[in-house]
């Protein structure tokens, strides 16, 4: 099935990033497997799925730095009434495909918005939100719907301040991105290894930024890396030096990497965040609200009572 998935992968560009075989090999190596849905000898719909066994449960959940996965459906061009149809047995084949698991959780893409044949089934859906923006308009156009404070920083940083943006080395971003977790008194929930995997596998397919925000005197400011893949470019990770953290540096970095994307790419995804702070500074550049569903089950009595008492006591 696996080498099934990675043919489908190479040919069909509407699978998602983070669904893709390549990026599924770096962030969970031999963790992943994949049910398939095949009709007349052609795949139309697929589910890719991390499982590993955490204290003797059976446990299906997102791999590090994966912001979606779930379902792909094949495109078809039935009328509504029959692409419902259409849809509702695709995802329940898949659904009933799976494997026995204690615990399942995924987030899905946002551009898979039916979750009914997962509920028939005994799912439940969360909404959560990312926010994206369309980024095919010209630069001064670009920068004018960014929000006052957006543009202020932008100007800060590159007028007064002098500061330039530059392809980084994955430790020059490493170190920044060290840096916003220690100012927060954290450790990051990824280790370097993971990065360096995800690095490896994303420069030789020639789909990565690593940029960098530097000053005259050399000092680093900030960090963005980015990931693209279709019509879609995504804010993997950032950092920044705490102490120079009001430079403006970070909103710049982000301008930038936006500009530097090339013609395919129309949509720049900042992989939201349900953190206020976060969210305020993201929706500060334009982007769009948009929903996107994290789709879960527990089967296991005990998960479900540890569930629920978790719950009683946030």
């Amino acid at each position: 099935m696996k080498q099934t998935y990675r043919e489908l992968c190479d040919e069909e560009p509407s699978i998602p990033l983070f669904s893709q075989a390549w990026w599924l090999d770096a962030v969970a190596g031999e963790s992943w497997d994949v049910v398939l849905v095949i009709k007349n000898e052609k795949i139309i719909g697929a589910l890719p799925y991390v499982q590993n066994k955490k204290y003797g449960f059976s446990v299906s959940t997102q791999p590090k730095l994966t912001q979606t996965l779930g379902p792909w459906i094949r495109h078809t061009k039935k009328s509504y009434p029959k692409g419902l149809a259409y849809e509702k047995d695709v995802l329940g084949q898949l659904a009933a495909r799976l494997p026995s698991f204690d615990y399942f959780s995924q987030n899905w893409h946002c551009s898979l918005t039916n979750w009914l044949p997962f509920y028939w089934k005994g799912f439940e859906q969360t909404t959560r939100y990312t926010y994206r923006i369309n980024i095919k308009s010209d630069k001064e156009e670009l920068l004018k719907s960014f929000q006052q404070n957006i543009r202020g920083d932008i100007r800060k940083a590159k007028d007064k301040l002098g500061i330039k943006i530059r392809e980084g080395t994955l430790e020059e971003f490493w170190q920044l991105n060290v840096m916003t977790f220690k100012r927060q008194q954290r450790t990051p929930p990824y280790t370097k290894e993971l990065l360096e995997r995800i690095d490896g596998a994303a420069s030789d397919r020639n789909v990565r930024d690593c940029l960098v925000a530097v000053d005259n005197e050399g000092q680093l400011h900030a960090g963005a890396y980015i990931v693209k893949s279709g019509n879609t470019a995504y804010y993997l990770l950032g950092g920044g030096n705490p102490k120079l953290r009001n430079s403006g540096a970070t909103s710049l970095v982000l301008f930038e990497a936006m500009c530097r994307q090339p013609d395919e790419v129309e949509i720049f995804d900042f992989e939201g965040s349900m953190i206020e702070p976060i969210e305020r500074f993201f929706r500060g550049f334009g982007a769009i609200q948009t929903p996107y569903y994290n789709v879960s089950k527990t089967r296991s009595k005990l998960l479900k009572t540890a569930r629920y008492l978790k719950g009683l006591v946030r």
